[in-house]
């Protein structure tokens, strides 16, 4: 298709889904020639991915929180103006917001600006992290305002139709990159894990949602059983601090390891024996694809949408029913107990490499872009 001027909007580039997602797809048009921009509502001091060196990377540095509604109003309407300045100077033909509230964001700061296709995006389940009311209402209304929302699952796509007023909705996964590119922190796994020890892996923001402290307590009463394995758990936030504690509780500490955000998650992945999804919810989880793209043997919670889309149950891993502690503690030890069976899980699931594969992905967004933009 023509190549096309492109606007991202996000709020930040700091280590997550949605950002990765955003600089893979922006890197991956940037290298196919594509005018591509990403902006941010931050600076640029939290960037984490690497972006292409021909895209224009516009920082607002107007993130923050607000102390009041009045004052919070102003500094959102504020946003929306900044955006809408930059949406009439870059002029892009397509303009991608990546998550709710920046969707809300673009849907305002697009509207009545001509030969714009604005596309909103929702990175999870909407209802499984509902925004505060007044968002609730904006997202709503102002979800009517743009040419498209693109949610990951059917699941989602049919919340949107019944909650909001958007004209359009496509579904689009993401994408899986191969092989990932490495960027600072880089730590060689060897250096931390001796070599005759085999891993569980976990990534993931360290909050409550992602599951860890119930894949801590399952690892922690089967670890005397393997002393050969790890539960090694890669990510940070606000949640560190219990979930050390209750490694500590366990005595775990030479079987569960935190180490941290990875740039070199591709080595990790490489590395590892099993991977893990321990997730109340998710949208699309880019950490799965990836590490069955690795050949990990993958195991994760059935929750609500992504999982069952990625993985083939009992074909290329494992789907336990939500919150089924039992469930997940069998399914690890049958894992660890079984070579064979993790080495067929994880050469199935590398079929994930064509079945996600970037161009596919990228193939449905430019259908999308040109139903929206005629051209």
């Amino acid at each position: 298709m023509p190549k096309k001027n492109l606007l991202f909007f996000i709020q930040s580039l700091a280590s997550g889904g949605a950002e990765r997602v955003t600089a893979n797809m922006a890197n991956y048009w940037a290298k196919n020639g594509w005018s591509v921009t990403v902006v941010t509502m931050t600076g640029t001091d939290l960037d984490f991915y690497e972006l292409h060196p021909t895209i224009k990377r516009i920082p607002l540095n107007l993130a923050g929180s607000s102390s009041n509604q009045i004052l919070g109003l102003l500094n959102n309407i504020k946003r929306i103006f900044a955006l809408r300045a930059l949406l009439k100077e870059v002029k892009p033909e397509v303009a991608i917001a990546m998550m709710s509230t920046a969707s809300v964001v673009m849907a305002f700061a697009s509207w009545g600006v001509p030969n714009i296709a604005a596309i909103g995006t929702e990175r999870t389940h909407p209802p499984r992290l509902p925004l505060s009311p007044i968002w609730e209402k904006l997202r709503s209304f102002s979800y009517g305002k743009l040419k498209a929302v693109v949610a990951l699952t059917s699941e989602s796509a049919t919340w949107l139709e019944n909650n909001t007023n958007a004209p359009f909705i496509a579904i689009i996964p993401n994408a899986v990159i191969w092989p990932l590119t490495l960027h600072q922190p880089i730590i060689d796994p060897e250096t931390l894990i001796a070599s005759d020890k085999k891993i569980i892996l976990a990534v993931g923001r360290l909050d409550q949602h992602k599951g860890f402290a119930t894949l801590i307590d399952i690892f922690a009463k089967i670890a005397p059983k393997h002393p050969d394995w790890l539960l090694v758990i890669l990510g940070e936030g606000f949640k560190r601090g219990d979930f050390e504690q209750q490694v500590q509780s366990h005595g775990a500490q030479k079987q569960i390891l935190l180490p941290g955000v990875m740039g070199n998650i591709s080595q990790w992945y490489l590395r590892a024996n099993i991977y893990i999804l321990s997730s109340d919810y998710e949208g699309f989880p880019n950490t799965l694809v990836e590490a069955m793209a690795h050949g990990l043997a993958p195991i994760s919670f059935d929750c609500e949408t992504g999982p069952r889309d990625i993985i083939r149950n009992n074909s290329d891993g494992i789907l336990i029913p939500p919150g089924d502690k039992q469930a997940l503690q069998e399914a690890v030890e049958k894992l660890i107990e079984n070579h064979i069976l993790r080495q067929q899980y994880g050469k199935q699931a590398m079929d994930v490499r064509e079945r996600f594969a970037v161009e596919k992905i990228a193939e449905k967004w430019e259908s999308l872009f040109t139903k929206l933009t005629g051209f």
